[in-house]
């Protein structure tokens, strides 16, 4: 019995950013900085060409978050059709309920509805528990890209969203740890 619904939002709907100032904080406890400096605009997130949920608790607290937005080939080494990952976060009082992993599946539903070929992410080497949600949920790592592609704690991952065009396309170029 899963009492949590997911429900599509803006990127600065009230909840929204109550999250977003929560993963901040994670962000910063774990990397000892700001968190996350990357330049996110919430018109980046508006369906269809984007996308942004919540998880909510069975008493309507926000719990979760996650959004998907669109990328192409671009100087921070991008491809055409990316979908990029954003904001993955469960408060921590919510942790081991799969809400992650749900998030996670209906965001690369939505991408591949809206014609997006990969879906991309970038996470860092203090968030293993990200690490293995993704690795476990069929990402491989690829090529860096974005703000941190040049930093040593960063850890990009690809997941191709159209089997079929996957197998078209050459493979990503691995990265080493």
């Amino acid at each position: 019995m899963n009492m949590h619904s997911l429900r599509p939002v803006a990127f600065d709907h009230p909840d929204a950013v109550q999250l977003n100032d929560e993963v901040q904080l994670e962000y910063a406890e774990r990397y000892g900085d700001d968190g996350d400096a990357t330049w996110l605009d919430p018109g980046m997130f508006v369906p269809p060409h984007g996308l942004y949920l919540l998880a909510y608790d069975g008493r309507g607290r926000p719990v979760a978050s996650g959004g998907w937005r669109p990328q192409d080939a671009n100087d921070e080494a991008y491809s055409d059709g990316d979908a990029e990952l954003k904001r993955m976060f469960v408060i921590r009082e919510a942790r081991g309920h799969g809400l992650a992993r749900r998030i996670l599946a209906a965001l690369e539903e939505d991408a591949r509805a809206a014609g997006r070929t990969r879906m991309v992410l970038e996470t860092g080497t203090k968030q293993p528990e990200a690490i293995n949600l993704y690795a476990s949920s069929g990402y491989a790592p690829c090529a860096k890209f974005g703000l941190y592609r040049f930093d040593e704690l960063s850890r990009c991952y690809a997941k191709p969203l159209n089997p079929a065009a996957a197998a078209a396309r050459p493979e990503p170029t691995a990265v080493t740890a």
